[in-house]
């Protein structure tokens, strides 16, 4: 048989997912001040809020050009300890940036990752 994660474990998944799902306002809040310091660094930001397009609050973050663009996906997901962290869309709660209370850090995250997307040689 495969592995089984202890119970522990697997409530405290459902409970951060519960969390997330049940703080959207929280989660827009965040992500308005993640806009507000992204904004004086040039950024393009897109707001998706609305709860019929996503399942969480999306702000998308990017650079475009002449030929393509460059983006990012950032979301509020609850993390452990009644707290509440900027996390990469794509990557789920394995794309940790920054803790929420933080906008400045995860600001910096976000710019250093679109920055390694738009120029891969200079991670």
């Amino acid at each position: 048989m495969g592995h089984l994660r202890p119970l522990r474990v697997q409530v405290e998944q459902h409970v951060l997912r519960w969390r997330t799902y049940r703080g959207r306002a929280t989660a827009e809040m965040f992500l308005s001040l993640l806009a507000v310091a992204l904004e004086p660094r040039g950024w393009r930001l897109v707001r998706l809020y609305r709860p019929q397009g996503f399942p969480v609050p999306l702000l998308w973050v990017y650079a475009g050009g002449p030929d393509d663009h460059v983006g990012l996906g950032v979301v509020v997901l609850a993390v452990p300890g009644g707290a509440w962290g900027y996390h990469d869309a794509e990557r789920g709660r394995r794309g940790y940036l920054a803790p929420c209370g933080d906008a400045k850090a995860a600001a910096e995250q976000v710019e250093d990752l679109l920055k390694h997307r738009m120029f891969p040689g200079t991670w």
